[in-house]
């Protein structure tokens, strides 16, 4: 079982690893009970062409994803991937809404939520996404603010 949930880590970081660039990448964590959901936000061209073909994904310079799994905590491992209802937007400094549809990706047992959106050189995005655990009836809320360049 090690072994699986092992490979489902890396699996599910593979593509914010992927994504590794000065320009771009952050990767956060926040815990919520026996939850733990991680999220990133960075620029689409730093994926490979063979990802973005693969889940069919924007690969553009303005474009960003937002990348969240959400591990439910397991005593000695490292969490079990948890199914959710995810639902959100991002908003910028002049008050336009960017909704975020988020679909969810499975590689093995690992499972986590994408979503794109456009962007402009220098903006400034506040994120404010819901999740809702398979089986829980209430949502957990992350906000964070991020700003992406396009140069």
């Amino acid at each position: 079982m090690y072994k699986h949930i092992k490979k489902s880590f890396i699996t599910l970081f593979a593509l914010a690893l992927i994504s590794l660039s000065p320009f771009s990448f952050a990767e956060n964590a926040q815990q919520f009970g026996k939850y733990v959901v991680h999220y990133n936000a960075f620029r689409s061209d730093t994926i490979t062409p063979e990802i973005a073909k693969q889940y069919n994904l924007p690969r553009s310079n303005n474009h960003i994803l937002i990348n969240i799994a959400i591990l439910e905590q397991v005593l000695r491992t490292t969490g079990k991937p948890t199914e959710a209802k995810i639902e959100g937007f991002a908003s910028n400094l002049t008050g336009q809404y960017k909704p975020l549809h988020f679909k969810e990706i499975k590689e093995g047992t690992a499972i986590y939520y994408l979503a794109d959106a456009r962007i402009s050189d220098g903006e400034l995005l506040k994120f404010d996404i819901k999740i809702t655990p398979k089986g829980e009836k209430y949502p957990m809320r992350i906000r964070f603010d991020k700003r992406f360049f396009t140069y």
